[in-house]
């Protein structure tokens, strides 16, 4: 028997379990579908796509897209302690303050989110009124910054963006690198930032390798879970409260599976129903990626990063291109002056990330593009079958609102010009699949046939439908969420981020501790066009 239960080792688990073990006199239970986070790639930032598919990757696909030509588009997520935080490209940026205000849910503005966001962090910049020092999450300047993503950033400036250091600042807007969650040039998740160093607790348990089939409901209350490892069913009681914290996808299928959901959906599969709550699993939304692929003669990208001196400075030193994230450089730009806030995301990575980064890089490359930062399209997670260890289905429907494939061709624009600048002169000789021409019909059609997801899914649990502003499911006693899945839209950053703020300030709702001081930060900067 155990207070808590929690079922998912993501981005928020680990945060939830070391918060809540940190009282002695509660027994709390974390309970994981995958492994150990022992495998090599997962501590190399730069082999973060060689886990894509692999043992521990859930390894999902949407649906056949309607809007992208009926393709099928992959969704990596971490099945492993540390989730997709083990596995994600590490960028940090929490996003804009208008997303956390524009929620209208009782506690959760960014004044009030503030405090939990520095209370997480160490951030290697030290102590600001944006940042914390001390905190369990090592938030750093990324060792690895590329002569072709810095280029990327001269460009965007030449073609008149301003720069800007800190996407996580007083101003969103401009061109920049990313600060990353790595240590010494290592990945931090959040199983090494909170998990790992509370292992030890004796009222802390971990289970891996144990997939929860569903929530255990009795007289409207949540009791604990079941789920199934190597054959064996395994029954874990919670006294309090069961947490999922199982990601965007998972946990509206165990809620679904656990009777909690649309009651004819579930009717109709032979699943009992606890409670009808039509919306879980729908609001799905994901920032929708468009990529252009320059080639280049240049020996500077991700194709020398094995190389054995490479892999001697990273050994040696934690230093060279083995510790790229990725998309190492982005910039966020409104499309009109007059918005409140940017509405594109850009992402630059030293090379070729063709099809979600699962093709193996052919050339030296630099890949860059928009996201669409504020997307109006909205899909759903539904369950393909009761069999809990089936896949559910996955509709994102990108491009479903015409005003997405309107903001894509407008990004698209402004790459393609930011391509074109002399700073990226050494970083342009030729293109991998490029568009054509710049006309609205072929830039279109660039979207449809290339459009990939950025992996920010979110909003299938959202506040104020499926969950309060507790985190409580509403009908049924001692059950939350915990997870992005909880966001009711998705925000204009990277939401590994919001994860765990949002687990930070779950902790302190499951225990009954008063939200520390909201902290009104400085007001966030006009358009940074020159």
């Amino acid at each position: 028997m155990y207070d808590y239960v929690i079922v998912g080792a993501g981005s928020a688990g680990c945060v939830l379990a070391a918060r809540l073990s940190e009282d002695p006199a509660v027994r709390v239970c974390l309970v994981e579908a995958g492994p150990v986070d022992s495998h090599p790639n997962i501590h190399i930032p730069a082999m973060f796509a060689r886990l894509f598919r692999t043992q521990v990757d859930w390894d999902y696909d949407t649906h056949d897209e309607r809007f992208l030509n009926r393709r099928r588009v992959f969704l990596p997520r971490g099945r492993v302690l540390g989730g997709t935080s083990s596995m994600n490209a590490m960028a940090y940026a929490r996003g804009n303050p208008l997303d956390y205000d524009s929620w209208n849910q009782p506690g959760w503005s960014y004044a009030e989110l503030l405090p939990y966001f520095k209370r997480s962090e160490d951030n290697e910049r030290g102590e600001s009124p944006y940042h914390g020092a001390g905190g369990p999450l090592t938030v750093s300047e990324n060792r690895s910054k590329n002569p072709s993503t810095a280029a990327f950033i001269q460009a965007a400036v030449e073609l008149g963006y301003s720069a800007n250091d800190d996407f996580n600042g007083p101003v969103q807007d401009g061109f920049g690198f990313y600060q990353v969650t790595q240590r010494d040039g290592r990945r931090c998740s959040t199983a090494s930032a909170f998990l790992h160093p509370v292992l030890d607790r004796p009222n802390l348990t971990v289970e891996t390798d144990l997939q929860v089939h569903r929530v255990l409901i009795e007289g409207g209350r949540a009791v604990g879970v079941a789920g199934g490892r190597a054959g064996a069913e395994v029954t874990l009681h919670a006294e309090r409260e069961v947490i999922v914290s199982g990601g965007v996808y998972n946990s509206p299928q165990l809620l679904m599976l656990s009777g909690v959901g649309p009651a004819d959906v579930l009717g109709k599969l032979g699943i009992p129903v606890a409670l009808d709550l039509p919306e879980v699993g729908q609001n799905l939304q994901d920032h929708a990626l468009v990529p252009l692929i320059y080639t280049h003669s240049q020996p500077v990208s991700l194709l020398v990063a094995g190389a054995p001196e490479n892999q001697r400075l990273f050994a040696e030193e934690g230093r060279g291109p083995l510790t790229s994230n990725g998309p190492e450089a982005g910039g966020f730009v409104r499309t009109d002056p007059a918005l409140p806030a940017p509405d594109l995301q850009f992402f630059a990575a030293p090379g070729m990330l063709a099809d979600s980064g699962l093709a193996p890089p052919t050339a030296h490359a630099i890949s860059f593009g928009p996201a669409v930062a504020t997307p109006r399209s909205r899909g759903f997670v539904a369950l393909a079958s009761p069999d809990p260890t089936a896949k559910p289905r996955i509709v994102h429907d990108y491009y479903a609102d015409p005003a997405d494939m309107d903001l894509a061709v407008a990004g698209i624009r402004i790459a393609m010009e930011v391509g074109r600048q002399p700073a990226m002169r050494l970083y342009n000789e030729g293109a991998f699949r490029a568009p054509e021409n710049d006309s609205d019909a072929e830039l279109r059609e660039y979207a449809r046939r290339y459009t990939q997801s950025i992996f920010h899914p979110t909003s299938t649990c959202a506040m104020g439908t499926v969950v309060d502003a507790e985190l409580r499911v509403r009908g049924i006693e001692g059950l939350r969420v915990a997870d992005v899945s909880v966001m009711p839209e998705v925000g204009r950053g990277i939401p590994n981020a919001s994860a765990i703020v949002i687990a930070e300030k779950a902790a302190d709702l499951v225990r009954g501790i008063p939200a520390p001081p909201a902290e009104v930060p400085t007001a966030v900067g006009d358009a940074a066009m020159a």
